[in-house]
């Protein structure tokens, strides 16, 4: 269905967002590789596009992502948004180590993808100390992400239910406050948004982005010769 879309006259190429509803890296894929054959098309059709995961096994694409990045604009990004042990098993249950976000984020950029680290959601009261923060701006860079964003809770109604009561369990002490927060709004305050995510600012202005690496196979440079 995929390679029928990009095969159409109409298509201009524009770039392809993947995993902004799901994670494309379930556990799932290690067996069907869905994912991996619709980066097959999408490199084929020299489309340019951005993956969002919170899966190490992306890495096991590298050879499909270096074969697409001479082709056209590609970029991943791992969310994580902490590294704090409990805070990530308590909200983030089923998925990878946050660490072992970080080594997909090192194998990536050895192999020259251009990588980068989204710090969302930030959870105000929990995630938000600027000593958290800034360790995970800090590894991040030395796992040679280029990019780093953040972004703080958002809780739309429905989820913002299902949230509170998840947050009654593990953090009763917090559920008065964060009512107060989000009673009348999905968003923060933009000033009080900014004030949380300041820290991430600072941290990755004193820690410039590192330069794209080469790959450490030759095998890029071999495609880039023989398309």
């Amino acid at each position: 269905m995929l390679r029928r879309e990009l095969d159409r006259p109409s298509w201009k190429r524009e770039t392809v967002s993947i995993g902004t509803a799901t994670d494309p890296y379930q556990p799932a894929e290690g067996r069907f590789e869905l994912t991996r054959a619709c980066l097959v098309e999408l490199a084929n059709a020299w489309t340019p596009f951005s993956i969002i995961t919170r899966g190490p096994l992306v890495v096991r694409d590298i050879d499909v992502l270096q074969e697409a990045s001479a082709r056209a604009e590609v970029g991943v990004y791992f969310s994580i948004p902490t590294l704090d042990e409990r805070v990530w098993r308590t909200t983030e249950p089923g998925t990878a180590p946050p660490r072992s976000r970080l080594e997909a984020v090192r194998r990536l950029s050895e192999a020259g993808i251009d990588v980068g680290v989204g710090m969302a959601p930030i959870l105000p009261g929990l995630s938000d100390r600027p000593a958290q923060l800034e360790e995970v701006v800090r590894e991040a860079r030395a796992a040679g992400a280029r990019s780093i964003w953040a972004n703080v809770l958002y809780l739309r109604p429905g989820t913002r239910e299902h949230f509170l009561a998840a947050l009654e369990q593990d953090w009763p002490e917090k559920v008065v406050h964060y009512e107060a927060l989000y009673s009348t709004r999905a968003y923060l305050p933009s000033a009080l948004a900014k004030s949380i995510t300041e820290p991430v600012r600072r941290a990755t202005a004193v820690s410039p982005s590192p330069t794209r690496q080469q790959p450490v196979q030759s095998a890029l440079r071999q495609l880039t010769l023989t398309i």
